[in-house]
């Protein structure tokens, strides 16, 4: 467990430094998700992922958290 641990705290750390030289890079990630999710409903429209609005969905909530992380950092 020790050396699990170590590489995920080395991986949180290189990942937190990354992230507060760009802040903006999440919610651009978000954005990103909900165009990929209005192209999808027209390319695919009726299968899984257009009618639950997956992408639609991870992409706010990645750029909710990436501007709430965005001001933490």
């Amino acid at each position: 467990m020790g050396r699990v641990s170590k590489s995920l705290s080395k991986l949180l750390d290189s990942l937190s430094e990354s992230l507060s030289q760009r802040k903006g890079l999440v919610p651009l990630i978000g954005l990103g998700l909900v165009v990929l999710n209005l192209v999808l409903e027209f390319i695919l429209p009726g299968t899984f992922l257009t009618r639950t609005d997956l992408f639609l969905h991870l992409g706010v909530l990645a750029a909710i958290f990436g501007l709430i992380l965005a001001q933490a950092l």
